[in-house]
Order: C-alpha cells, then sequence, then structure tokens
C-alpha cells in the first residue's frame, strides 16, 4: 500500500450522480489488479477519513487508474468537482482482489458494484479468454453505463428495476432467464445480490468470489468498523470477524456470512 499525490487527468460525468475519473499514480498502478480499491482523501481538513472507491480499470503502461464512483456524501461531492490538473491525496492499492482461476467465469455487478468487473474482465481477456467465454451480467436501476466498453471484451446480459433495459429484475433473474452458468461466478454489489448469488452458486455448482461493500473508517485494518461475520476465527480480531478492507473486500462465498 502507497500513499501518494495522485493527478487527475480527465474527469467525467456519466449520468445523474456517477462519474469517471482517470488519475495518474504509477506507484499505486504497479501493484494492483482487479477487486481492489483505493482510499481518497479530501482537501477540507474536517473531513479527516478517506473515501473507499473500487479500482474501474488500469493501465500499467501509463500508470493511470479510473475509478467509477456515485456522490453520496460531502466527500465524493468535492471529488467530482475536479479537474483535470486537480491533485488528491490517495493510498493503495488496499485489499485483496478476485483471483483469476476460471476457464468459464459469469461476472456479476449491481449499481455501483459494476464498474469493478470492467477491470476483471479486461484481466480474464488477457488471459486469452474469448469474448464469448466472459459472461457478464449488469444489473442497473433505469438507465445504463459503461455498456460499450464491456460489450467489446465480454457478452453481456443485462437486468433493471423498471425492465427498461433487460430482463425486469436483478443479475439473478437474468441468470435464471438466460439459464447462465460458468466454474466461477465474480460478484460486486449490495449485501442482499451477493447474498442471492451466494444462493445461485450453491444450486449450481458454482464456486464464488464476492466483494462486499461495507462502510469503512480507516481504510487500512486497524479500526475494525469494517467487519463482517466469518467462518472461521480471524488471527487479528480472534473472533468470527474479517475486516472488508483488509481480509477483503474479495471473499470466496464459503467464508463468509450474508
Amino acid at each position: 500500500m502507497v500513499k501518494t499525490i495522485a493527478k487527475v487527468l480527465n474527469q467525467e460525468h456519466l449520468m445523474e450522480d456517477i462519474y469517471s475519473m482517470v488519475l495518474l499514480a504509477p506507484e499505486v498502478v504497479k501493484e494492483a489488479h482487479s477487486g481492489q480499491f483505493v482510499n481518497l482523501y479530501s482537501s477540507d481538513k474536517s473531513r479527516m477519513l478517506p473515501r473507499p472507491i473500487s479500482i474501474c480499470e488500469l493501465d500499467k503502461s501509463k500508470g493511470t487508474l479510473r475509478i467509477v464512483y456515485r456522490t453520496v456524501g460531502a466527500g465524493t461531492t468535492e471529488f467530482s468537482g475536479k479537474k483535470a490538473g486537480d491533485e488528491i491525496h490517495i493510498t493503495g492499492p488496499v485489499g485483496n482482489g478476485y483471483e483469476l482461476d476460471s476457464s468459464s467465469p459469469v461476472l456479476m455487478g449491481g449499481g455501483i458494484g459494476i464498474p469493478p468487473m470492467l477491470q476483471l474482465a479486461h484481466e480474464l481477456s488477457d488471459k486469452g479468454l474469448k469474448k464469448e467465454d466472459i459472461k457478464v451480467i449488469l444489473g442497473f436501476r433505469d438507465e445504463t453505463f459503461l455498456l460499450k466498453e464491456f460489450e467489446e471484451i465480454s457478452t453481456v446480459y443485462i437486468s433493471s428495476d423498471t425492465g427498461s433495459n433487460g430482463v425486469k429484475g436483478n443479475v439473478i433473474d437474468a441468470a435464471r432467464q438466460y439459464d447462465i452458468k460458468g466454474d466461477m461466478i465474480y460478484a460486486c454489489g449490495p449485501k442482499p445480490m451477493l447474498r442471492g448469488i451466494k444462493q445461485y452458486a450453491e444450486e449450481n455448482d458454482m464456486k464464488a468470489q464476492l466483494s462486499l461493500e461495507e462502510r469503512m473508517a480507516c481504510g487500512i485494518g486497524a479500526c475494525l468498523a469494517c467487519v463482517c461475520k466469518s467462518k472461521d476465527v480471524d488471527g487479528h480480531s480472534k473472533v468470527k470477524n474479517k475486516r472488508v478492507c483488509v481480509d477483503g473486500p474479495v471473499f470466496y462465498a464459503e467464508e463468509v456470512e450474508l
């Protein structure tokens, strides 16, 4: 994990409260991979705690990373006002990411859990998997975002709350309707979605790696604010808990209770 000053190269307003930012941070990018995140720090000293944001894309040759995030409070609203040339203090890469031990992957992302799936799709493609081998199910409220980027490297299925795009319902509804199977599910999204995916994986004899979304405070594993229930006793806390920020955010489904 490195603490550095990242330079904003680009910021784009994708839709409503969703923004895409590209940062120059070669020291962070060098060791980063899919499923990890970075902590962004506010320039307002009254907001001491960092904002954890998942990595959406990496370009190791250029030393850049892309984050796609939703504005939900003062910190992320501040970041949404950044322009090319501005600087942000960040730490990263943080946490354990996805393990790419799959030849027939199924990627499931819901809401702001969609962006991390894009870097994962890139890494699976770089391993030699073809577009038809990488199945991606994206769950939207209504409007879509990042869709074109996914379609370039994977086979995409869509669900939406309203049914205006794809299957009406969630990613599991789409998986059932299209009878999507594989040897590994990779997922990121809200806990009810992950709970359903864990069940879907068990029903279909599939393994699953789940990226948990939890509120974080320190973002570096010291404060124990983001623990989740685990099957085994954690060596740090000595109870059946895991720290999502550093032990995760990615866990195998059987490791955690949802």
